[in-house]
């Protein structure tokens, strides 16, 4: 790669606010050129082929195909420098450390994407793609990373311990046990520590998905809250139910949720 030369870049991921998170990081490096975002595994195929990209950010979980098995699908010989993207850091990947150029478990943070990126500039520049092709047929000849059948939740352990957060173009991880409750607004969520609220863009599910579950609950599709927190439920005049938390705040309670907010606080059979 010369600097008159980009590094011609493909994102493949299902999420709309994953793709923004890589593309916004891409556009800070001035010899970078995102040439397509994909949204599934099927259209990814055919892009690498079509735009025969340097570098490919590939999704690992994703409906349809997975990211192992566009991999396949284009072939060991033919598949471009590769940077895996997942939300479950499981055991498995520790597979793709020495497989592919490097992989990310979201949410990851500004150093941690630099250090991939910057991985595969060097690999690139060393002509040392070929030698990672050869590691990436092992592991997809025993595929131990997907279920096909579906991600597989973290094992107790895997869960988020900390949560990057953006603030006036830095970014500040905030551990996971300063975490009071977390509220959607829009594309976003809002994590409120004490006094203290931090936004993040990011799906609820996939917060809930990534948290222990032994700790917090989702009470609301657009609430997420600290069990140790809930100080009482309240049921309101119109059958609408609400958490009391031990600060006083109260958060609502969707019915749908209500059966398995009060096993975990007790009230349950």
């Amino acid at each position: 790669m010369t600097d008159k030369k980009p590094l011609r870049v493909l994102i493949v991921d299902d999420e709309p606010l994953a793709r923004q998170r890589i593309a916004d990081m891409l556009r800070l490096q001035s010899d970078v050129e995102i040439v397509s975002e994909i949204d599934n595994g099927t259209a990814a195929v055919e892009a690498v082929r079509t735009l025969r990209p340097d570098l490919v950010f590939l999704d690992v979980q994703m409906p349809g195909r997975t990211g192992l098995e566009v991999v396949r699908e284009i072939g060991i010989d033919d598949m471009p420098l590769t940077i895996f993207v997942t939300a479950y850091d499981r055991h498995a990947l520790e597979a793709f450390d020495v497989a592919a150029v490097d992989y990310l478990v979201k949410p990851f943070d500004d150093d941690r994407f630099e250090q991939a990126l910057q991985r595969a500039r060097r690999i690139i520049e060393l002509n040392e793609v070929d030698k990672l092709r050869s590691k990436l047929l092992s592991v997809l000849q025993g595929d131990r990373a997907i279920d096909r059948e579906g991600p597989v939740p973290p094992a107790r352990g895997e869960y988020l311990e900390r949560i990057p957060v953006e603030m006036r173009g830095r970014v500040r991880v905030v551990p996971v046990s300063e975490i009071d409750f977390i509220i959607a607004s829009g594309p976003y969520a809002d994590l409120y520590s004490g006094d203290r609220k931090y936004v993040i863009r990011e799906a609820m599910q996939t917060l809930e998905d990534r948290l222990d579950p032994a700790v917090f609950i989702r009470t609301h599709r657009s609430v997420i809250v600290r069990l140790d927190l809930i100080e009482t439920l309240h049921k309101g005049a119109g059958g609408d139910y609400e958490v009391q938390l031990k600060s006083g705040r109260r958060l609502r309670v969707s019915r749908s949720r209500l059966e398995a907010l009060e096993k975990k606080i007790g009230l349950g059979a």
